[in-house]
């Protein structure tokens, strides 16, 4: 049986314009627990952390996982990734003929972080990856629900 943690939640009513305060104590199993906890939370404060999707030249790849690196953020994925933009592709010469390349190649690096080191991240690269010509990449940054540790079931902020 799966042990049972209790949820003081507190009920607002509102009767003839009199504001009636009441507590309520649920039990719930701790897994369903943390889940509602969790999402109270973000509901309350927003979410706590955040997904960075980075596109970036290759060459530059070791200079952004340094800069990653000196701020002590180290847990990342890479992927080799193929894309335009402005850039627009390129010609190459093969053998004395040109050929039209569409799709130029790209790093692309995703990092969950907490909030509050987000702009510290986004600074590291931008100093990192920056060479002031067309083709630097892109920094997407969008809001993480909840992730969860496969080996231990951690969730949250713990997990990552």
């Amino acid at each position: 049986m799966t042990p049972r943690l209790p949820l003081l939640v507190k009920v607002i009513t509102r009767l003839d314009n009199t504001i009636i305060n009441s507590f309520i104590l649920i039990h719930f199993p701790d897994k369903i627990l943390a889940g509602i906890t969790n999402r109270l939370t973000r509901s309350l404060i927003g979410n706590v952390m955040k997904k960075l999707e980075i596109i970036i030249k290759p060459f530059k790849l070791e200079e952004v996982k340094a800069a990653l690196s000196d701020i002590d953020i180290s847990g990342m994925t890479i992927s080799e990734v193929k894309g335009f933009g402005q850039q627009k592709g390129h010609t190459e010469l093969y053998r004395g003929a040109e050929y039209q390349i569409d799709f130029v190649p790209k790093v692309k690096i995703e990092i969950v972080l907490d909030n509050e080191r987000v702009e510290e991240a986004v600074e590291a690269i931008l100093a990192s990856a920056r060479t002031g010509k067309i083709g630097d990449g892109k920094i997407f940054i969008s809001n993480v629900d909840e992730s969860v540790r496969i080996r231990t079931g951690e969730r949250g902020e713990m997990a990552v």
